[in-house]
């Protein structure tokens, strides 16, 4: 079973995905992980369809390179295996590609100002903030990932 946690930045993916984990014993997988730095959205969404999310649905290993964000380039290698229960959690997740390999779905959203505090609580720092946002608003506009979930939850 694959689980997709999609919504802009400090809308409370994280969170919400280590519930889920938490209860049924999945396996996360961070966005975090798959961008290319901070202007790697897009690149991150298509690596999980094309990296992980296609090779698991045709039965295969699906293997791909961790971002290193202290190295500001990729580093680890990571693998999932088919049938591994995974929840994909962060912006960009939930794309129309991505959404024909999920069995659910969840758009988070929440008040702008309330993500932004919590961002700059997690971060320390919001100077990536308008950039962020710009790739996310080309996700929304492209994807209308609200659209494509099964439910969309507000949190505050």
């Amino acid at each position: 079973m694959i689980t997709i946690v999609d919504g802009r930045s400090g809308s409370g993916k994280t969170q919400l995905a280590a519930r889920l984990a938490a209860e049924t014993g999945a396996r996360v997988i961070h966005m975090d992980d798959l961008y290319a730095g901070w202007h790697g959205l897009a690149t991150g969404s298509r690596l999980l369809e094309r990296g992980i999310l296609t090779p698991l649905s045709v039965g295969e290993r699906a293997t791909w390179r961790q971002w290193d964000w202290a190295a500001g380039d990729w580093g680890a290698t990571q693998s999932a295996m088919p049938g591994e229960q995974l929840i994909v959690e962060g912006c960009g997740s939930l794309t129309i590609e991505s959404r024909r390999h999920a069995d659910r779905a969840i758009w988070l959203e929440a008040p702008e100002a309330v993500r932004r505090s919590r961002a700059l609580d997690r971060d320390g720092d919001d100077s990536w903030w308008q950039l962020w946002r710009e790739q996310e608003d080309a996700h929304i506009l492209a994807n209308a990932p609200a659209a494509l979930a099964d439910e969309v939850r507000t949190t505050a």
